[in-house]
């Protein structure tokens, strides 16, 4: 199983950056797919999420509005668009897939990429 995270960087408030998360090695469409983040000092938090079965989303309260989170099934490959970025939005963002499945729950993260809002 792989989630290769990619897209992050410096970026200045107000701009935008899309991060992508690319899965390999299970069956991504069963999956739920959702981005984290975790900023210094600070415990890792649910931004964005994505359902396998009809691809409804829910959002941080912080993000609504500026973060858009998508899922292509044939690219295996989950996106997070981030616009009207605010220093508070630095951290590194990880990428994550969820199932439940007969009782046992089955999840597998990225390595994270790091995103810097500042100017």
């Amino acid at each position: 199983v792989q989630l290769v995270e990619s897209g992050g960087g410096l970026v200045q408030p107000g701009g935008s950056l899309r991060l992508s998360c690319a899965a390999s090695g299970f069956t991504f469409s069963r999956y739920t797919m959702s981005w984290w983040r975790q900023a210094p000092g600070k415990e890792r938090e649910l931004v964005a999420l994505i359902i396998s079965v009809d691809g409804s989303t829910n959002y941080a309260d912080s993000v609504k509005g500026r973060f858009t989170i998508s899922r292509d099934n044939a690219k295996t490959t989950v996106y997070l668009q981030m616009n009207s970025l605010k220093p508070e939005d630095t951290a590194v963002y990880y990428c994550k897939a969820g199932r439940n499945y007969l009782g046992r729950s089955y999840n597998y993260w990225g390595q994270g990429t790091q995103v810097t809002v500042s100017s």
